[in-house]
């Protein structure tokens, strides 16, 4: 039997939540796998998700977008139930989203993987096709200014990783949900991706629920909470993010 914990909330929030999870319940079957799960993003901020693998963090993501339906519990996305609506929706109504695998489309070039996240903006007209790159998407993202006539499926997993990232803030989302954005990429990329989600987050005010297990990432969040068993069981200012709690929730 799992032990309900009740926690602090780690982000003092003033305006309405970006996002607020409450009593959120999720089954695949009979197997109950997100347990009570309470969760508040504030505007404006990062938040990171750490845990162990199998804990529920994927799940949790996966949720929030639409592609697994809860047994009970609420999702309010900036004050409003997101659980009537389909995924399609959810993103028109300025989340983005960046699963595990990335998700690129190969056989498209990168101009148009990035034009192809235009589709999600709400009151789009027109083929998003024949639209630029704004170059302050480029900016975030050097590497792919230079290779924007270049097949998507050419790219590194690091470039394509990014192009990922690049093609869910075309549509400007307010909320950008990323799932292990830095799993078998190489260091040097990594310090890249993380620049960038910081930069984002500071420029434009965006809001960032982030599954990573890379520690120093997750230091560049402003909060965290950690998850076993499918529940949330710790969470506070990711400055705390010290050897012990790692040892506690991220060590095999």
């Amino acid at each position: 039997m799992t032990q309900t914990t009740t926690l602090p909330n780690p982000a003092p929030v003033q305006a309405a939540p970006t996002l607020q999870i409450s009593g959120l319940n999720v089954y695949y079957g009979e197997s109950h796998i997100l347990r009570n799960v309470d969760m508040t993003i504030p505007p404006g901020k990062m938040v990171c998700l750490i845990g162990r693998n199998g804990v529920g963090k994927t799940t949790l993501l996966k949720t929030v977008m639409g592609l697994l339906a809860p047994r009970s519990g609420r999702i309010d996305y900036q004050g409003k139930s997101l659980l009537p609506l389909p995924t399609n929706k959810r993103a028109k109504l300025g989340i983005g989203y960046v699963p595990q695998g990335r998700e690129i489309i190969p056989r498209l070039t990168v101009k148009e993987n990035l034009l192809v996240g235009l589709e999600a903006k709400a009151n789009q007209k027109g083929n998003p096709l024949n639209a630029d790159v704004p170059e302050d998407i480029l900016q975030l993202f050097p590497v792919l200014k230079q290779m924007l006539s270049r097949m998507g499926g050419d790219l590194s997993g690091g470039q394509q990783q990014q192009l990922a990232i690049a093609r869910a803030i075309m549509s400007r989302p307010q909320l950008l949900v990323l799932d292990e954005p830095t799993e078998g990429i190489q260091p040097s990329i990594i310090l890249d991706i993380e620049n960038a989600v910081r930069q984002i987050v500071e420029t434009s005010g965006m809001s960032v629920l982030l599954v990573e297990q890379h520690l120093h990432f997750a230091q560049q969040a402003d909060y965290y909470y950690a998850m076993q068993k499918g529940g949330i069981v710790d969470s506070g200012e990711a400055s705390q993010l010290n050897s012990d709690v790692i040892q506690r929730f991220l060590a095999v």
